[in-house]
């Protein structure tokens, strides 16, 4: 391998040497640079209101102040719990500038499983928001967890002011009043503060950053120990692979959610690494995207491949003025080719894809921006990236001559590992590379090509669904013997759950009925499209369910459908 990296590495299509270094860096160095270098640049556009960085990062040191008022030490947790709004950004920095590891929690979370992640990080203040999707699950785990504090923002705090006095003349409905309640702080009232605060003394290489979830090759969730320099440092690879960084006019569309790894790196990071400007959007509505493109003038619209065929699939996309987006990112699932096509054509952009994984930080691979752009690649490693193929069976061997193997990666954007979980960084790591879990080949050329997986995990347009997960709560109704949940090819999100169950004698529910008990405990991306209820599942020699045969039977299903829409679709024609 290592010959071979040398011959693609003479092939290096980004526009940067591999050989790059990126020297220690702290987040609170990162956007301190930034806000000092672009003080009246804008760095966010919220809803059509303008924030400068000057003005973000007074906003950031008084919550770092206020966090520390409150008794934040360097190395405590503070949770997020919000969608992408001004309020994300502010409290992600500050919180990182007072020396507080932040935890990223997804909005779709269920009160269960926020309060056990919580649990599991030791986070003590959660930032939310007063909306009715999400205050009550924050306050439900207050009540029944190790959390101390909440401090809770409005929406209507950083809209434009005609847009806030309407949301509180209209909205009252998606709100929720404060309780009064000591442990719950007004977002307001933290900030409400000189921002003159002794800054944390940061070790970037060592000192964590982020606790990110994610359920790594076993589907249990762990936190990923990201540092300070494993975010900066990928910031930074992202920022070398684009060959307009430093031009002066970067406004990226920043709707992926921050909590996401991928957006926060490649919308957030990034941007503020990058002085750009980032058109915020709290939520993915088609025609709120296309309308954010049109009136900003967007020159980059990361996404997943759902969002892309959503746009493709919308009425207004003609209408739509495409000329300032140069290039997209596509992460978080497979990009099919026909999307990739057709978003060029209608757009005149380049969709690119990449790859990562909440480990890296995430990004590992990506597509060159103006290069040589393989479809059905993940493209070239980012400068400073190693990759290595074992075996399958034995990660200790090379796979044999010829086959794919198990991809590996070191890099300054591994992480430090799992929180509190040894026994799992014994499994993924070995020496300085990092296990994926996914198998892969690399050409001539160094472009990384992903054949398969050894995870059993389900991409739901860009989410990552864990079977086990899901059939834990289906093993919650008493008619359920056995349950089998895989995932099934999706034309939307790439993939989606789906159930498979037998039943225990004299049970009489039925498929759709387990489904309209399944889906409300669950997460929004976890929803199965379909329960079906069968005399038996396939198991093993050995006694064990297995899923190996459900996942070939659907795959069958979902190419014979498509052979027969080509057909149907030639006849007509």
């Amino acid at each position: 391998m290592e010959s071979r990296e040398k011959i693609w590495r003479e092939h290096y299509q980004h526009p940067t040497s591999w050989e790059q270094t990126f020297p220690p860096m702290s987040m609170g160095e990162m956007v301190t640079h930034s806000a000092t270098a672009h003080p009246q640049a804008h760095m966010i556009d919220f809803m059509g209101r303008k924030f400068s960085y000057g003005a973000m990062m007074d906003d950031i040191r008084r919550i770092a102040c206020g966090l520390q008022a409150m008794g934040v030490r360097k190395g405590d947790r503070v949770g997020l719990y919000l969608p992408n709004t001004p309020h994300y950004v502010a409290a992600y920095y500050g919180a990182l500038l007072a020396g507080a590891i932040v935890v990223n929690f997804s909005p779709l979370y269920t009160a269960a499983e926020l309060e056990h992640q919580v649990e599991d990080s030791g986070t003590k203040i959660l930032f939310t928001l007063s909306a009715k999707a999400l205050l009550p699950t924050a306050l439900k785990v207050l009540d029944n967890s190790s959390l101390e504090k909440l401090v809770v923002g409005s929406i209507a705090e950083v809209l434009p002011t005609a847009k806030s006095i309407l949301f509180r003349l209209f909205k009252r409905s998606e709100t929720v009043a404060l309780p009064h309640d000591p442990r719950v702080i007004r977002y307001d009232r933290l900030i409400a503060n000189a921002g003159e605060c002794i800054v944390a003394d940061i070790d970037p290489v060592n000192d964590v950053a982020l606790l990110q979830y994610t359920g790594g090759t076993t589907g249990t969730p762990k936190g990923a120990m990201l540092t300070h320099q494993n975010l900066t440092a990928n910031a930074r690879q992202a920022q070398a692979i684009d060959p307009h960084a430093g031009e002066g006019d970067d406004r990226i569309i920043a709707v992926l959610p921050f909590f996401h790894v991928f957006a926060n790196t490649c919308t957030l990071n990034r941007t503020v690494m990058n002085g750009g400007e980032m058109v915020m959007l709290p939520r993915f509505e088609a025609v709120q995207v296309l309308s954010a493109v049109q009136r900003t003038k967007a020159t980059s619209l990361p996404g997943v491949p759902t969002m892309y065929q959503a746009l493709l699939d919308h009425p207004a996309l003609p209408n739509i003025d495409f000329s300032s987006l140069r290039t997209c990112i596509s992460g978080g699932a497979p990009l099919p080719m026909e999307v990739k096509q057709k978003f060029e054509a209608v757009t005149g952009a380049r969709l690119i894809e990449g790859y990562g994984l909440t480990e890296t930080s995430p990004i590992v691979c990506a597509n060159p921006y103006e290069g040589l752009n393989k479809t059905g690649t993940v493209g070239q490693p980012v400068p400073g990236t190693r990759v290595k193929i074992v075996s399958r069976e034995d990660p200790t061997q090379p796979p044999p001559e010829g086959e794919p193997g198990e991809l590996m990666f070191a890099g300054p954007q591994i992480m430090k590992g799992y929180w509190n979980r040894p026994d799992a960084d014994a499994q993924v790591f070995m020496g300085e590379f990092l296990r994926t879990g996914d198998v892969g080949e690399v050409d001539d050329d160094g472009y990384v090509r992903i054949v398969d997986r050894l995870k059993d995990m389900i991409a739901v347009g860009g989410f990552k669904v864990f079977p086990s997960q899901v059939e834990s709560v289906l093993y919650h109704h008493e008619s359920v013997k056995e349950a089998l949940v895989i995932g099934v090819p999706d034309r939307y999100r790439g993939e989606q759950p789906k159930a498979f169950v037998t039943l225990n004698e004299g049970a009489t529910i039925d498929g759709p009925g387990l489904k309209d008990w399944l889906n409300p405990q669950l997460g929004k991306h976890e929803r199965v499209c379909e329960v079906e209820v069968r005399l038996n599942l396939p198991k093993t020699l050995v006694g064990k369910l297995s899923r190996k045969e459900l996942v070939a039977e659907e795959r069958a299903k979902a190419e014979q459908a498509m052979a027969q829409n080509a057909a149907q679709t030639g006849t007509a024609a």
